[in-house]
């Protein structure tokens, strides 16, 4: 018969259902147990994190790039038209300065001519004037004789002065012209130069946005796999710390 006036010890209920009692120590170690598991079942969520925002990182430079580099190549066609176009006013405004230069040439040389004209009617008047005064008819004689030399003389710098006022104004057309051609070939040029140059860039920029995708998917398939071989299921370890 059991004594009533003796206490019954109480017995230690586990709340999780795993049989006998737990000391202090043994849910200290339990516990401890189940914080280590689950720093170990975060760890691979934690890296695989890392890898995707890496890999985004690497995705997001090659995009900023290709940008840039789009940004590069418009700016350099930009100015690449602008200096065309000034190449070619500025040849224009010489081949316009040189042409004015060969009128100028081709009218002094008229002048010239017409000096040359002046001066023969001036040494004739004299000689007629001369042979008048000493009795000899006009056009006749010795004083006809000078003044046709004269005429002959007069005629020779007419055709050389003639001559000297075209080739001004052939040459000052032509020099105009090679440099109106070569202010245009300099603009082509640059031109050529500067879309060659944009070509360049934006293969680059593909080149790098591509990359840019390839190291991301690189990544990403890296991650992955790290995640798959450290992955650790954590319910049998925290049921076992309850046994």
């Amino acid at each position: 018969m059991a004594d009533i006036g003796m206490a019954t010890p109480a017995t230690t209920v586990n709340p999780a259902g795993y049989g006998g009692g737990m000391s202090g120590v043994d849910i200290l170690k339990a516990g401890t147990q189940i914080l280590n598991t689950a720093v170990g079942t975060y760890s691979p969520y934690a890296q695989l994190s890392l890898e995707i925002e890496r890999a985004g990182r690497q995705k997001a430079a090659g995009i900023y790039q290709r940008g840039l580099n789009e940004v590069q190549a418009i700016d350099t066609l930009a100015i690449a038209e602008i200096r065309a176009d000034q190449s070619i006013k500025i040849a224009s405004l010489q081949a316009g300065r040189r042409l004015e230069q060969a009128k100028i040439e081709a009218r002094n040389y008229q002048i010239q001519g017409n000096r040359i004209l002046q001066g023969l009617r001036a040494a004739n008047a004299a000689v007629r004037a001369r042979a008048a005064a000493n009795g000899v008819a006009v056009g006749q004689g010795s004083a006809g004789g000078i003044e046709v030399r004269n005429a002959q003389v007069a005629a020779q710098d007419m055709g050389i002065t003639d001559l000297n006022a075209l080739m001004a104004r052939v040459m000052g057309f032509e020099d105009a012209t090679n440099i109106y051609i070569a202010g245009r070939q300099t603009a082509n040029f640059e031109t050529f130069v500067a879309q060659r140059q944009a070509a360049e860039l934006r293969l680059a920029g593909d080149f790098a946005e591509k990359s840019g995708g390839l190291l991301s998917g690189a990544t990403m398939v890296q991650g992955g796999m790290e995640f798959v071989r450290n992955f650790q299921n954590p319910f049998p370890t925290i049921a076992k710390a309850f046994e």
